[in-house]
């Protein structure tokens, strides 16, 4: 199989980025480039994202952050195999401004395009990051997603469980803002938890030692409302007693539904799919990790994660997702509609392989 190199615009939420990357399955891939413009000032007031505001700010940016991805590439338009670009799952706005783009660079150079499923593109990291072999266990874990998922291949996923109500991501957010944190609430209350006290607080593990793989944090969210309310105004210490308590919980969750993942896929793949993948912007969270890794160890199971810069939004991702669809020779026409919702299943799976089979 040749060596590909293809562009990657991602502008499903509150970054701007675009990147080139060099490669072929089942990778590592080289990334020539891999530029992301944050937005996080300009939401930061907010509490959160804000969709038009968000649309906008990828109108004004994306042109020079293509232009500079090439540049730091070497690469011209007409050295690409292909340009790929996130085409949902995200908010609306933002998904037609990447999408439109790279379908006028496509058709400008006669390349390719390649409309790529945001989710699939943070399963396939792995392979971009360090060439994990099909099958392998993800648990995707970001502000809008918590799915533990057998992946057997491009396109070809099976849902183990999902969350019930919020994500993990979308917890540490609200969990933060309730406690006078800034938005994005993930990495303060990562940063926050190391000088607090893990069992100051006793808060709920929902659907610990349930049967199946679902995952539920609305009852712990709500619950350190109730902490707030009744301490009135927090000092310093009391916010870091509750982001650690509540950092411990949230791992306690993840390590419990992902050991029950582990045992199942254990017992449907043998030893030779003993391979544990997180992926997605909490993954960056390295208690989290380390929690992943002891569970994934005692299960007998290799854990691999990406490198911080690859669990957040990037192009990296979506231009790697690009090379392994393009390496099955699935391409897309330019007449593709962005998504608001693209879940892996039947109605919105990347053409031509397999759908997402519920548990």
């Amino acid at each position: 199989m040749r060596v590909m190199t293809v562009l990657g615009i991602e502008t499903s939420c509150d970054e701007t980025a675009a990147a080139v990357v060099r490669g072929r399955p089942p990778g590592p891939g080289t990334m020539l480039s891999n530029v992301v413009l944050s937005q996080l000032d300009a939401h930061r007031p907010y509490g959160g994202v804000v969709p038009e505001i968000a649309a906008r700010a990828h109108v004004e940016a994306l042109d020079a952050i293509v232009a500079r991805a090439l540049e730091d590439a070497g690469v011209r338009i007409d050295e690409l195999d292909a340009v790929a670009a996130t085409a949902g799952p995200g908010l609306i706005g933002g998904v037609m401004v990447g999408l439109l783009t790279a379908k006028a660079i496509a058709l400008g150079a006669n390349k390719p395009l390649i409309a790529v499923n945001h989710l699939e593109a943070h399963a396939l990291t792995a392979r971009l990051a360090a060439g994990i072999e099909f099958p392998f266990l993800l648990l995707l874990i970001s502000g809008g997603h918590c799915q533990l998922l057998a992946v057997e291949g491009v396109g070809r996923y099976r849902l183990y469980g999902a969350t019930i109500d919020d994500a993990v991501g979308e917890a540490f957010d609200k969990t933060a803002k309730l406690i006078g944190l800034p938005y994005p609430g993930g990495p303060e209350i990562e940063a926050l938890a190391k000088r607090g006290r893990p069992k100051a607080f006793h808060l709920p593990r929902s659907m610990v030692g349930r049967e199946g793989c679902d995952f539920s944090f609305s009852g712990l969210k709500t619950a350190v409302r109730q902490i707030v309310l009744k301490a009135g105004k927090l000092d310093e210490p009391t916010k870091a007693d509750i982001a650690a308590s509540f950092q411990a919980a949230i791992i306690d969750i993840l390590s419990d539904r992902v050991r029950a993942g582990l045992k199942r896929f254990a017992g449907e793949f043998g030893a030779k799919g003993k391979r544990f993948v997180a992926a997605g912007g909490v993954a960056a969270n390295q208690a989290i990790r380390t929690a992943l890794d002891a569970a994934a160890k005692d299960e007998g199971f290799s854990f691999s994660v990406a490198p911080p810069e690859l669990c957040t939004d990037n192009g990296a991702m979506i231009a790697w997702a690009g090379i392994e669809r393009l390496a099955l020779g699935l391409t897309d026409d330019l007449g593709f509609s962005p998504r608001a919702r693209w879940p892996l299943s039947q109605d919105g799976q990347p053409a031509g392989l397999g759908v997402l089979q519920p548990a």
